[in-house]
């Protein structure tokens, strides 16, 4: 069976994969086992393995089994665990915090799980979730900072993968500084009273020098910076503006100054251009601001924007201002920053990956070919005042390639006015809908079907409009997935408009 077919099985449509797959069924929590009853069944392998992880608690320890291996004998001599030789009985579980199926006899372990659920006991039973109300992640230990990685069950290997790439970027004493930052906490605490400085100070100190002091043993040295930085933390806060590129949808494609932006600001004040699932990478207590311009529709003013900013980081909030694509390609960049200086707060600039040049990647369609196309334009068309006033001549020069943004309105228009300068209708167009997401559409046609192929396809922004460049340039295949438009009726049965809001394809054009 193929992997299409074994998720279509176990999750239905894959249209609804990813909608499905976003509803956690397990919410993950660390229980605290200090001084309670644990119940384990089995006596082999499986069992030894959970009591190992056991034995690192101060949990009492019960196991039930007929027989039991001599390394589970030795254990229970080192931590004290109490054996009971025997069969299961269902009033074992009565009274735990938590029980273990481990038996090589998956009946038996079928009846501590149908006990414990009659009983209200959380229950674990090992390779079968269905089983289970609880599930034991992969452990990263680094006591007292632990990692935990689950997959529900799915996939216990891709958990097994996780836990060693972590393992292996985690020093092995990263534990104490934890415990010895632990043990600043009441100065920390008394010196800075309001909780976000607070959570601020620990986000910077943990990551400076103290760190380095702590992890060397060095804890004359981690104590000098704690006392450093507890008097620069006297010194009163204040708050930044960062512009964030978030490039153009893919939050894989997040760059680590981006990811670690998002994930130390107080405050997001993103647009509709920015996915949705990019804002799951920030902290979840930081506030979101949205501030998303629709075409046609409801607007922020920019002025509005940048008051919003300036106010937040006067508060000496760390603001992050979310920007699709590079934040200062057409992103109203300059504004921004200019207002934020004008008040005093320092802003910065974190870049993200350009949306033409990540679609066209996104797509496979060079955005550049030697003796053909040697160089790439960025245009914009649209600005406030509605269409943008470009150099159609030399766009429509031969041999010119150039990228479109906010272009699907004004498409008609668009193709008007490169066709009146001089450009060949047949120049190769290509339209990407939603590039780099999962509903990511490819439409490829000519300039003189440009207005005819947005309407007919219902195209919605966000797009990028492709001119001048083609796969059959590029000596590539056309990808799958994507449309080829063609007009069938001339360029008179046909009105060429700005209003892509309706579209009639029986009418104006087919797919090849």
């Amino acid at each position: 069976m193929s992997l299409s077919s074994w998720l279509a099985n176990r999750l239905g449509p894959l249209s609804s994969f990813r909608k499905l797959s976003s509803a956690m069924k397990y919410f993950p929590v660390f229980m605290d086992l200090a001084g309670r009853d644990v119940l384990v069944t089995g006596g082999g392998e499986k069992a030894l393995q959970k009591l190992r992880l056991l034995a690192k608690t101060t949990a009492r320890v019960t196991v039930v089994a007929e027989t039991i291996s001599p390394e589970i004998g030795f254990l229970s001599q080192r931590h004290a665990l109490s054996l009971q030789l025997r069969r299961l009985r269902p009033e074992d579980v009565e009274g735990k915090a938590l029980a273990i199926g481990a038996d090589d006899d998956a009946r038996l372990n079928t009846e501590l799980a149908e006990a414990a659920h009659a009983a209200g006991v959380a229950v674990n039973v090992v390779d079968a979730p269905e089983l289970s109300t609880v599930i034991v992640p992969a452990i990263v230990d680094r006591d007292p900072v632990v990692v935990a990685i689950g997959t529900e069950g799915a996939a216990p290997i891709i958990a097994r993968d996780l836990r060693t790439r972590i393992e292996s970027w985690l020093p092995a004493d990263f534990g104490r500084v934890a415990s010895t930052a632990a043990a600043l906490r009441p100065r920390v605490r008394a010196a800075i009273a309001q909780p976000a400085a607070r959570r601020r100070f620990w986000e910077e100190f943990l990551r400076g020098p103290f760190r380095d002091r702590a992890l060397a043993a060095d804890l004359a040295g981690a104590d000098q910076e704690a006392a450093r930085a507890l008097r620069d933390a006297g010194k009163g806060n204040h708050g930044s503006v960062v512009l964030v590129g978030c490039g153009p949808g893919d939050p894989d494609l997040l760059t680590l100054k981006a990811l670690q932006a998002l994930q130390d600001a107080d405050v997001l004040v993103h647009d509709r251009l920015v996915n949705p699932a990019i804002l799951d990478y920030a902290r979840r207590d930081a506030v979101r601001i949205d501030v998303g311009k629709t075409p046609g529709g409801k607007a922020t003013p920019q002025n509005e924007i940048n008051r919003i900013l300036v106010r937040e980081a006067l508060k000496g909030q760390r603001v992050a201002r979310l920007k699709g694509g590079d934040a200062m390609v057409f992103g109203r960049a300059a504004e921004e920053i200019a207002a934020v200086r004008a008040a005093g707060i320092d802003v910065t600039v974190i870049p993200g990956i350009t949306a033409a040049h990540a679609i066209a990647a996104s797509v496979t369609l060079p955005p550049t070919l030697a003796r053909k196309v040697r160089q790439l334009s960025v245009v914009t068309g649209a600005t406030d005042d509605g269409a943008a006033e470009l150099d159609w001549r030399a766009l429509a020069a031969p041999g010119q390639a150039f990228a479109i943004y906010m272009g699907v309105r004004g498409a008609a228009t668009i193709q008007q006015n490169l066709i009146k300068a001089g450009a060949d209708p047949t120049t190769p167009v290509v339209i990407v809908e939603n590039g780099t997401r999962p509903e990511e559409r490819v439409i490829e046609t000519t300039l003189a079907d440009l207005g005819p192929a947005v309407i007919a396809e219902a195209v919605t922004a966000p797009a990028v409009i492709f001119v001048g460049l083609g796969w059959d340039e590029a000596c590539l295949s056309r990808p799958a997935r994507a449309t080829l438009f063609a007009a069938v009726a001339s360029q008179s049965a046909y009105p060429l408009s700005n209003d892509t809001t309706g579209h009639s394809p029986e009418r104006i054009g087919r797919r090849a």
